[in-house]
């Protein structure tokens, strides 16, 4: 396997509709005011993080059970930002929608500067042929309130391309992730 570089990303992205929408670059800032980056770097993409949130609760004493998942464990927060209680996480889903190719995968890991936050985002590989928007795990791993800024970067995106295609990929299994839209919560 193969990291992949910038111009890889962008022909893919441009040609391809890899990644919707894409910003050609890192964006920084914009009208004079300092963002948390994203868009293109030298080797990965700078995902950022739509309005939409799944903030943990414990107002019903749940538990949180994959296999039984809960609505009720999350309250739905939609705005510019979003407050995550102390050693609490929240959901999140990307502005970008991906498209990955058949011989693909990525890894996607949290910025450093959230990183350095106590912010740790966990995401799953994206596997050969998924697409859709990502769902985000934020943890607030610090015992203070942690803030997030949608519209700004939250993680960054790794293309590893194989020399072979996989004999099975994630839309020949029909993966239950597929084509997610908004922010998704666990199913079996």
């Amino acid at each position: 396997m193969s990291l992949r570089p910038d111009h890889w990303i962008r022909k893919m992205a441009l040609e391809k509709g890899m990644i919707e929408p894409f910003c050609d670059g890192l964006v920084r800032e914009k009208e004079g005011v300092k963002l948390v980056s994203y868009g293109l770097s030298s080797y990965g993409y700078d995902l950022r993080v739509a309005r939409e949130f799944k903030v943990f609760t414990n107002v019903y004493n749940s538990i949180v059970d994959p296999k039984n998942f809960r609505a009720d464990a999350f309250v739905d927060v939609v705005g510019d930002t979003c407050i995550i209680p102390p050693n609490s996480f929240a959901l999140a889903v990307s502005v970008e929608y991906f498209r990955i190719p058949r011989n693909v995968l990525t890894l996607c890991i949290g910025k450093s500067t959230y990183a350095r936050c106590g912010i740790i985002v966990n995401v799953t590989p994206f596997e050969p042929e998924w697409e859709g928007y990502v769902t985000l795990e934020i943890s607030n791993t610090t015992p203070l309130p942690a803030k997030i800024y949608a519209g700004e970067g939250l993680a960054q995106v790794l293309f590893f391309t194989s020399n072979e295609m996989c004999d099975v990929s994630y839309a020949d299994r029909k993966g239950k992730y597929m084509r997610q839209v908004g922010i998704t919560t666990p199913s079996i």
